[in-house]
């Protein structure tokens, strides 16, 4: 049985004058991109230098203006992937590397020492704070933990005094959500107090989700809490960076830019440590779909995955928001239907605006095609057929042919699973088109009788045809050529038959132009229908060969 008796509930925070939950996000927030650091860490195969720069360069191009790079006091790789940067001009000025150190001598004077060159960067520094680990790995105390951060803010202002480029710190009181709100508190506040912010040259306190350890909305008590509480708030810049351990990385951040926060450090598709960190592309698609300008240039999702897949060594998985393979196709026959009527009301009243069921974004406003959206197999159903036939081929099936059809694609996918466009024309092809046994139309000639005052009928067809490969032919009149035809295949044959509805379309427009024709017919004596399809470059011969291919499916050769 599942042990759940060995686990605790983190406790949530009594705060009943929550007003989060009555707001809406209007605007994106600052984003800085943890991908060279946090993300980098978290590869089986971390990233080579080449890598690293090309990894850069490409969150510029995206539109970061914050970039976390490394941890360049801890590791020789990232202090020399700083110093190329620097070294090599690689820096824009509207650009701020980040870089990340603990709160000891040493390693903020070698983050310095990294740095020089630059004309601004954002000094990173932290100290976990939770109950939990203040007990289990450092054995100290709510004040001997703040003398840890203090001292760390103080020698970075030593510092920062110093250097020739502007400095700006931020603080991040690690495992935060771990921590008692009112320690978390004082902890910023010491912090705020010994750096001197300013509005004009604030420092950012960043309050990280370490450990997802509750529902985002009590993530998001936490941040309003201290968006509440912060002395000096004015000269802050608060920002979140959220983990997805519970698999709520990008609510908790979306509900924290609800609570105040004004900043999200997170990673392209959530890379990062355990069950990653949060996906900043994911967050910024939600924006844009709700009319939200992202501030990121992520109009091309598949350039961004082929460069991501390549640096990181990392799938996208196929169900991945906005970027999966498979997440604009729609497999459920309803759904198939559903997009299918939508795309089709866009175009009838030219809308500009987007709406269409299960597709909450056009797939081609992000690089992505339309082609994929629509896939076949056994769950699919009549809709997403009819849709496959119109989209791709130009066949628009008459309503009541829909289920017909799509029952032959079904029993080709519950044998071999997803069938693909051209298959499904194909059988197309075989069931109706090509249904020429075991009789077959050859040639059509056609009076009119409409001025003759002897006849009751206004045409009279002669039809040549072979029957089991023997060629025949019959006269029949009729008013109209598909009245004749019938009546001389009736007669012809033996059979009783009667059409039922009848349609037709253009295939395609200019000299070249093909017309299809649908005929359903219903054979008398046995109460059984189908359709018949004709096509070619005359609308009549066409619609004949429609009722050639309806008998031939019904199975009347002669009784």
């Amino acid at each position: 049985m599942l042990n759940y008796s060995r686990y605790r509930r983190n406790p949530v925070v009594d705060y009943p004058e929550r007003e989060w939950p009555n707001k809406e996000i209007e605007k994106a927030p600052v984003w800085c991109s943890v991908d060279l650091r946090d993300g980098n860490q978290a590869l089986i195969d971390p990233m080579i230098v080449e890598e690293k720069v090309e990894m850069f360069q490409y969150l510029i191009k995206l539109g970061f203006k914050e970039i976390e790079i490394g941890f360049p006091a801890a590791s020789q790789i990232e202090f020399d992937f700083l110093r190329q940067l620097v070294e090599r001009k690689m820096i824009p000025d509207d650009v701020i590397v980040q870089v990340l150190t603990q709160c000891r001598e040493e390693l903020i004077d070698r983050t310095f020492e990294s740095i020089e060159g630059c004309r601004q960067a954002i000094v990173h520094i932290y100290n976990s704070t939770s109950t939990l680990q203040r007990d289990v790995v450092f054995g100290m105390d709510r004040d001997q933990i703040t003398q840890i951060a203090v001292k760390g803010t103080e020698m970075v202002k030593e510092r920062a005094a110093k250097f020739p480029g502007k400095i700006i710190l931020e603080y991040s009181p690690e495992s935060f959500t771990g921590t008692e709100l009112d320690y978390a508190l004082e902890i910023c506040n010491a912090v705020t107090a010994a750096w001197g912010p300013s509005p004009e040259n604030p420092m950012i306190l960043n309050l990280p989700s370490t450990v997802e350890m509750n529902t985002p909305n009590v993530y998001a008590d936490q941040i309003e809490w201290m968006n509440r509480h912060l002395a000096n708030r004015e000269s802050i810049v608060l920002s979140v960076h959220p983990h997805n351990d519970r698999g709520t990385g990008v609510a908790s951040a979306e509900l924290a830019l609800l609570a105040g926060a004004d900043r999200v450090e997170g990673t392209l598709f959530g890379n990062g440590e355990r069950t990653g960190n949060v996906d900043i592309l994911n967050i910024a698609y939600n924006m844009f779909s709700q009319g939200i300008d992202p501030k990121l240039n992520i109009e091309h999702v598949n350039e961004i995955i082929e460069i991501y897949e390549r640096c990181c060594k990392l799938p996208i998985h196929p169900r991945h928001p906005y970027a999966g393979k498979l997440v604009f196709t729609a497999f459920s026959g309803s759904h198939q239907d559903a997009i299918n009527k939508g795309v089709k009301a866009m175009k009838e009243r030219n809308s500009q605006i987007w709406q269409v069921p299960y597709l909450p974004i056009d797939p081609a406003d992000i690089g992505r095609e339309y082609e994929p959206i629509v896939r076949i197999n056994s769950q699919s159903g009549k809709g997403g057929v009819a849709f496959i036939m119109d989209t791709y081929f130009g066949f628009k099936l008459p309503k009541a042919m829909h289920k017909e059809f799509a029952n032959v694609i079904q029993a080709i996918s519950e044998r071999q699973g997803e069938v693909s466009p051209d298959q499904i024309m194909e059988s197309f092809r075989a069931e109706y088109l090509d249904r020429k046994e075991p009789i077959h139309f050859r040639q059509l000639h056609m009076d009119d009788l409409s001025g003759s005052v002897k006849s009751e009928f206004d045409t009279r067809v002669t039809v040549i045809y072979t029957d089991h490969g023997v060629e025949k032919q019959f006269e029949a009149v009729g008013n109209g050529p598909i009245d004749a035809v019938q009546r001389g295949l009736s007669e012809a044959l033996g059979i009783s038959i009667k059409i039922l509805d009848y349609e037709e379309h253009a295939l395609q427009s200019g000299a070249n132009s093909q017309a299809a024709a649908y005929i359903h017919l219903l054979d008398r004596e046995t109460g059984h229908v189908t359709y018949g399809v004709g096509v070619s470059s005359s609308i009549t011969r066409a619609s004949v060969r429609a009722i050639f291919s309806a008998v031939n499916r019904l199975g009347l050769t002669g009784r």
